[in-house]
């Protein structure tokens, strides 16, 4: 009888094939690399752009006004009115599948141990409060009809917000890697 993995007779054991692949790549969330270039990735991402508007955008109408404010005027109205018409629409559904993804996500990573779904759930679950904020502040720019200094200075805070929103989410996140790191080891041992 030949062994099933005689490098002789070509048939190498699949289970050597996954264990070579998995030790190739550390699939592991937490001690992976990728995953918190993809968490900076995402909080840079989200702190720049303030309802749909790049910051820069913002700070170009504060200092040449004229036509960056009018063009940052109809960017914010444009951007307003999108949101909260797809608020309006399927905001329902929206927070249903949301609660549903994240209430899966959460059993998942922290019921059932699967560090994926706890590396996914705390990416995400702070988007929630960062997506709240947004249509809340769409609400308040669009009834207050805010221009001008106004919503240069309610955009700003909206920013400061979200960046408070980042940074406690980058936190715990942080804390949360070290403990399973610490707990499991950086190698998954």
């Amino acid at each position: 009888m030949v062994p099933q993995n005689d490098p002789q007779n070509g048939q190498g054991s699949t289970v050597d094939w996954y264990s070579a692949v998995f030790e190739l790549i550390d699939m592991r969330s937490f001690s992976n690399l990728w995953y918190w270039i993809a968490l900076a990735a995402v909080w840079s991402q989200t702190s720049r752009y303030v309802l749909g508007v790049p910051y820069d955008m913002i700070q170009r109408a504060s200092r040449n006004g004229g036509d960056a404010e009018v063009d940052l005027e109809d960017m914010v109205r444009i951007n307003c009115n999108r949101l909260l018409y797809v608020a309006g629409v399927s905001g329902l559904w929206i927070i249903g599948i949301g609660a549903m993804l994240m209430t899966t996500l959460a059993m998942l990573g922290f019921y059932y141990d699967v560090e994926f779904a706890q590396a996914v759930f705390l990416l995400g679950a702070p988007m929630i409060f960062v997506g709240a904020l947004s249509v809340n502040s769409a609400r308040v720019i669009r009834d207050n009809v805010l221009s001008g200094q106004a919503l240069r200075k309610y955009m700003h805070r909206h920013r400061i917000a979200t960046q408070f929103i980042g940074m406690i989410a980058i936190f715990i996140t942080a804390l949360w890697g070290m403990y399973q790191n610490m707990t499991y080891g950086a190698l998954g041992q």
